[in-house]
């Protein structure tokens, strides 16, 4: 019932799709594509922002949740640029997926406050299909990672992650191929 409430806000829903209580939709949810047959589970956080006010900014974002994803209960997505999760992801809990942050290590910028820095994006996060994503993982801007790999729990993926493989730690390095 609550998915049948939600819906109308996003650009698409797809078929089969079950989005739990709490979900909290920040920025312009209609740049966010949900196919079918996806789960999101309680609590998770969709920021899609169009527009920053402190900095007087405009971006846009396109966020595509593909068929068959599982999204893990209080995880985090944000996009001011390009977040794609190919089919049949599965994102474990309170798993936080970005493509943007807040200012660049500029000196001048150093001296305002966070929230005030303007945001930047470094580039888009591409997750391939079949991909598994552990809980409280990291994926941080300007990264892909390849088909039918593993993200190990706590990991912080900053750089590429080549098809079939498992990565872990912080940062994230590939601890075994499995196309071997």
């Amino acid at each position: 019932m609550y998915t049948y409430w939600v819906s109308p806000y996003f650009n698409a829903v797809g078929k089969k799709c079950r989005i739990r209580r709490g979900l909290k939709l920040y920025g312009n949810a209609k740049c966010i594509f949900i196919e079918d047959d996806v789960q999101i589970g309680a609590r998770c956080v969709l920021e899609a922002y169009t527009e920053f006010q402190p900095a007087s900014q405009t971006f846009t974002p396109h966020v595509v949740i593909g068929d068959g994803c599982k999204i893990g209960t209080d995880s985090h997505i944000s996009s001011i640029n390009s977040v794609i999760l190919g089919k049949h992801v599965r994102c474990g809990r309170k798993i936080f997926i970005t493509d943007n942050a807040h200012g660049a290590s500029q000196r001048d910028l150093l001296d305002m406050p966070p929230n005030m820095r303007p945001l930047y994006s470094k580039g888009p996060v591409i997750i391939e299909d079949n991909v598994w994503i552990g809980e409280y993982a990291a994926i941080l801007p300007n990264v892909t990672i390849g088909q039918g790999s593993i993200v190990a729990a706590h990991a912080v993926v900053t750089k590429d992650v080549p098809p079939y493989s498992v990565v872990g730690g912080n940062p994230a390095k590939v601890i075994k191929c499995l196309n071997d």
